[in-house]
């Protein structure tokens, strides 16, 4: 999970082979048409119902995640991480 000051982006790593599996920011020209700030909690919620839903077409039923040492689970992280498990991913 990345936040800058003015996007949200979140990504699921495969990490046998370092390859990204999948992604969502509110950088996509989809999504910024479809949300009043890119940047706060509510749309971190919708990256995270996003990315869920992209992992499921993709049949990734489950993840792990791993916080940086500085992020902890609050906020837009906690916004992130609840959506996809409310889009039916298993965090493991």
């Amino acid at each position: 999970m990345h936040f800058s000051n003015k996007f949200v982006t979140a990504t699921v790593r495969h990490s046998p082979t370092a390859t990204v599996a999948s992604s969502a920011s509110s950088q996509e020209k989809a999504l910024r048409s479809a949300m009043e700030n890119t940047r706060d909690v509510a749309a971190a919620a919708k990256i995270g119902k996003l990315l869920g839903e992209r992992l499921l077409q993709k049949g990734i039923p489950a993840v792990s995640v791993l916080l940086k040492r500085e992020q902890k689970y609050h906020g837009k992280v906690k916004a992130i991480v609840d959506s996809v498990r409310e889009a039916g991913v298993k965090l493991v």
